[in-house]
């Protein structure tokens, strides 16, 4: 049988808080509440969490506050909702951990399809043993044995570009920015502007890509960074 997954909500808005409680639990999950940034973090520390639906505007502390201090120690998946919709705000949320967000207003539909997006994810994170294929089988990463393969043959990326390969494909269709890339590919061992992953950027499409200029694989999200976006067969 299947574990059932628990989702803390964090939100100041009652009225939101019911909505997103009754759509998850209709949906087979175990919710947690929370109104404010001390409880939120006081729950995540008694409980298993699968995932946080996090408000960045609390009445006690920040949501970028409960976000840096649990990315200090787990890597569960958080969505940040917000009203924040500059993109500066958002590239914000981005680099400090959130894996993706969702402007308010918005429709419960929504944000149930981003929460099983981001838990599919998770679950392919924990496949990775055997190699993956991509759109019908062009394009196969092999995660443990450190090999991309184009068609067949080997597409001679290097260490580094491997890394942030298998950094965005194993999280398909999240937006990565250039500081997150460092971050989680290169283990923020990189000297130089982060404008520099763009050239890295190039030098994968151009072994992957059957036309660089128009990507399949690794789209760009202008303003933002980069996202894979291969189809798993």
């Amino acid at each position: 049988m299947k574990k059932q997954r628990t989702i803390l909500v964090v939100d100041d808005e009652e009225k939101i808080v019911e909505v997103l409680q009754a759509y998850l639990i209709k949906e087979g999950y175990r919710v947690l509440v929370a109104y404010d940034g001390v409880t939120a973090l006081q729950l995540f520390k008694e409980n298993e969490v699968s995932l946080i639906l996090l408000d960045l505007m609390l009445p006690d502390i920040t949501g970028e506050s409960v976000c840096r201090t649990i990315r200090a120690s787990s890597r569960v998946p958080v969505i940040m909702v917000t009203a924040k919709t500059e993109e500066r705000d958002l590239i914000v949320g981005l680099n400090i951990g959130a894996d993706d967000y969702i402007c308010k207003p918005f429709s419960p539909r929504t944000v149930m399809a981003k929460i099983k997006a981001v838990l599919r994810r998770v679950e392919s994170d924990e496949l990775m043993e055997r190699p993956v294929s991509y759109n019908g089988g062009a394009l196969v990463i092999d995660f443990e044995n450190i090999s991309v393969k184009v068609n067949g043959k080997e597409a001679g990326l290097t260490p580094t570009e491997f890394r942030l390969l298998a950094a965005m494909a194993k999280a398909p269709q999240r937006i990565f920015t250039r500081e997150q890339l460092i971050s989680c590919a290169l283990d923020g061992k990189f000297e130089g502007y982060d404008r520099s992953i763009d050239t890295y950027i190039k030098g994968i499409r151009s072994k992957i890509e059957e036309n660089r200029k128009v990507p399949v694989y690794i789209l760009t999200v202008h303003g933002m960074g980069y996202k894979f976006a291969g189809e798993r067969v």
